[in-house]
């Protein structure tokens, strides 16, 4: 999931670049793009699974876009089971946005759904919204260029990580303690009949917890739901990882996609030092490291320059409270690329915000007086294993209701023992507040609300429809954790 083109390339080998399907394409698509959602067998440390993708004909996975382009897409479900795409980071039209409900049908097998709207440039990707699909790999990349991004002269190289089980996701469930009821609701037009009312889920008192201690190992169940079999990065491990040449004293532009569905990475450069440029696909003021965390959901766009020397430079995606990790590797013209174990030497931190502390949006919301403040208060726990915004499960929820051209601020407190990625549909907001500190923050989709944290975002009420907003991982989700944004 590289391309491997620059401005160098283009005006050098334009025909060489076009024979090896990496050119992109200037001109405006008359037709519209054919994805298909389909079964494919993939294997992982040895072993085959049949998982999803979602392909183009000619077997690669998801779409790239060029400046201009409309995103106009014939989508065919060849799965063999009803399922429905969401465009993450997009802000379509509400009956485009890919999620089943009261006015929106899954795509049955054998059929064919049509959009046609105008693209966010970024960094996005795309997913089923429908039962636990997104756990067995129905997912892809989504990546609009920009004039800019085509004039630049860099690499890009875009990985998508995944948290992968051999088991049938409902097992996952079973394992936690929910019930196979519970897991029905990823697909929100079957989610009215749940019937949560005798757990008490919104009293939780955080009054009394040591939060500093819940960072380290005390903590680690509460970091993972799951310890999985495998992580991947563009459907490969540690074992056998995806090596991308690149040039001596060249310049790469990561895509990086954390389409995990219950876990947070910590991306670590090793000698590198890069400086994230774009969050969930809107640009940032550059902040420059060799470790930066993205939660489930999110997206980074990293800038790195490759010494003049050369060498193998892996790119490590390593899971929050653990050891394990995935990434790929970059290697200039000769260097030899030695192996790297699946396994680090000591466990991560937890996922923190402290480095969303630092972003800050290049183009900011314009100045507005707040219109409307709504609280979402993210409760529930493990036992039972079930997951609420306000105390209330979906199906049982109580939508948050905006009017058109408001500015809306949601307040976020988490009462909860797990951190929660929260994400909104049909919309971009910024964050403004963390842990009572009010600031000017990066604009995103999704953005992570720690243990006992609380976090305040804003967005101006222009997109009409029933928007979803809910934790983005899965598992939480399925279990309740989600309500809706309604337009009145």
């Amino acid at each position: 999931m590289s391309t491997l083109f620059s401005r160098r390339a283009l005006m050098a080998g334009g025909t060489a670049l076009a024979a090896c399907g990496t050119l992109p394409r200037f001109a405006l698509s008359a037709e519209p793009f054919k994805l298909a959602i389909t079964r494919r067998t993939l294997v992982v440390n040895g072993k085959a699974a049949s998982v999803f993708g979602i392909q183009q004909p000619d077997g690669t996975a998801g779409l790239t876009l060029d400046p201009g382009q409309r995103f106009r897409v014939d989508l065919a479900n060849e799965a063999g089971e009803d399922a429905v795409i969401h465009w993450h980071g997009m802000t379509p039209p509400y009956l485009q946005d890919g999620v089943a409900d009261q006015d929106r049908p899954l795509i049955a097998v054998g059929k064919t759904a049509s959009y046609d709207f105008a693209p966010r440039t970024g960094t996005h990707w795309m997913h089923s919204h429908h039962g636990l699909q997104e756990q067995r790999l129905m997912a892809a990349p989504l990546i609009v260029h920009s004039a800019d991004d085509l004039k630049a002269d860099m690499q890009e190289v875009v990985v998508l990580l995944h948290d992968f089980t051999f088991k049938d996701p409902a097992e996952l469930l079973a394992g936690l303690g929910a019930s196979a009821m519970s897991h029905a609701g990823h697909d929100m037009s079957n989610m009215g009949n749940m019937d949560m009312s005798n757990m008490d889920m919104g009293n939780m008192d955080m009054s009394g917890m040591d939060m500093g201690a819940m960072s380290g190992g005390a903590m680690a169940m509460d970091l993972n739901d799951v310890d999985y079999d495998a992580y991947l990065a563009n459907d490969r491990t540690l074992a056998d990882p995806l090596v991308i040449r690149t040039e001596r004293k060249g310049r790469v532009r990561l895509r990086l996609i954390n389409g995990a569905t219950s876990t947070a990475f910590h991306i670590d450069l090793g000698s590198l030092t890069g400086s994230v440029i774009a969050v969930d696909g809107n640009a940032v003021q550059p902040v420059s490291a060799r470790r930066f965390p993205m939660a489930m959901g999110q997206r980074l766009d990293i800038l790195v320059d490759l010494p003049e020397s050369g060498g193998a430079f892996p790119i490590l995606a390593v899971r929050e409270g653990g050891r394990e990790r995935t990434g790929v590797i970059l290697a200039t013209p000769g260097a030899t690329v030695a192996k790297v174990a699946e396994q680090g030497t000591t466990p991560a931190d937890a996922v923190t915000v402290d480095f969303e502390t630092r972003l800050a949006a290049v183009t900011p919301l314009a100045a507005k007086p707040v219109a409307r403040t709504l609280r979402a208060t993210l409760t529930g726990g493990m036992s039972p294993y079930v997951w609420s915004i306000n105390g209330e499960t979906f199906g049982q929820h109580h939508p948050f209701e905006v009017g058109l051209g408001e500015r809306v601020v949601i307040d976020m407190v988490n009462d909860s023992m797990m951190a929660h990625p929260m994400h909104l549909h049909g919309h971009h907001f910024q964050v403004v507040g963390i842990n009572g500190r009010s600031f000017s923050g990066a604009m995103r989709d999704t953005v992570l609300v720690p243990i006992g944290g609380k976090v305040s975002i804003a967005f101006d009420a222009d997109n009409a429809g029933r928007w979803p907003f809910h934790c983005h991982n899965l598992l939480h989700m399925a279990t309740g954790m989600m309500t809706e944004v309604v337009y009145a």
